[in-house]
């Protein structure tokens, strides 16, 4: 939804000829107009004294809705500044602007999947429209509160565990659509929805730690046999180059052996082929 259809009132004054007679609401006109006059009047006779409850002061983050006898007076909401407040037929209310920033209770929410899991979410909303936060329900930051708890446990009910989990911004973004939607008749602009932690249940976290172990040391022996299938093919193919070549084998054993003295060792190992042996063996027989 765009900024412009944001921006536009979203309170609706109700019609002032529903089920009241042409010659009540006569009456009613005539009343009031005797009791702006009225005061107007205290207001000059008691001046200056008068001005102290007439002049309200209103911050800069602040919106004042005034009501005249009952009925909004024409201007939208006032402020900031200075205002000025008629006795006796103006009430007022005052509307913060600033962003409030809401911690939802851990909620008990029961996933798609059966898993019974806790959720703690922050919401960050301020109010955009404070005629419509005062005109079209009750208390707009208390309703607002309740709102965010139903839409979260309604939006991760719809989730499995493992998408509660992996899916943390895609669930923030859907709460926080279906927030803005709902709140934007009361004047509230929701701004952000984070969930801040997903709680699991003590006997399930040590199910899924034993399962990922398990896992893991499953990997690990894939590996290692991995490991061992390509050292036997490389030690085949270098048996076949020194069954080639047999000067490679003593090439190979003066490496080794100039291997060990690198290390200082006190104590070298002479390997002896066994063919050496076969002369000796012949004249025994």
């Amino acid at each position: 939804m765009s900024n412009k259809e944001r921006t536009e009132p979203q309170w609706v004054t109700p019609s002032s000829n529903q089920d009241v007679p042409p010659d009540y609401e006569t009456i009613g006109t005539i009343f009031g107009y005797a009791l702006q006059a009225l005061s107007w009047l205290l207001i000059f006779v008691t001046f200056p004294f008068s001005m102290c409850v007439c002049l309200k002061v209103i911050k800069e983050y602040e919106r004042v809705v005034i009501f005249r006898i009952g009925r909004l007076v024409f201007g939208g909401a006032r402020g900031p500044g200075m205002i000025f407040i008629i006795p006796c037929i103006d009430t007022y209310r005052k509307i913060d602007l600033r962003v409030v920033s809401y911690a939802v209770p851990p909620q008990e929410i029961l996933s798609k999947d059966s898993v019974t899991v806790s959720v703690d979410a922050v919401v960050y909303f301020r109010t955009s429209d404070p005629i419509a936060s005062v005109n079209n329900v009750d208390d707009a930051i208390y309703s607002t509160k309740l709102l965010a708890q139903t839409t979260l446990r309604n939006a991760l009910g719809m989730k499995t565990l493992t998408e509660m989990l992996t899916e943390r911004e895609a669930i923030a973004q859907l709460c926080e659509t279906i927030l803005d939607e709902g709140t934007e008749h009361w004047g509230v602009k929701v701004e952000r929805v984070e969930v801040k932690d997903i709680r699991l249940p003590q006997q399930l976290t040590r199910a899924m730690a034993a399962e990922a172990e398990a896992a893991r040391e499953a990997r690990a022996k894939v590996v290692a046999a991995e490991g061992e299938q390509k050292a036997s093919r490389a030690l085949k193919e270098a048996a076949d180059v020194i069954q080639a070549n047999p000067v490679a084998l003593q090439l190979r054993h003066l490496q080794a052996l100039n291997s060990i003295a690198a290390e200082h060792n006190s104590t070298i190992v002479f390997p002896v082929p066994v063919e050496m042996f076969g002369a000796f063996m012949k004249k025994d027989q």
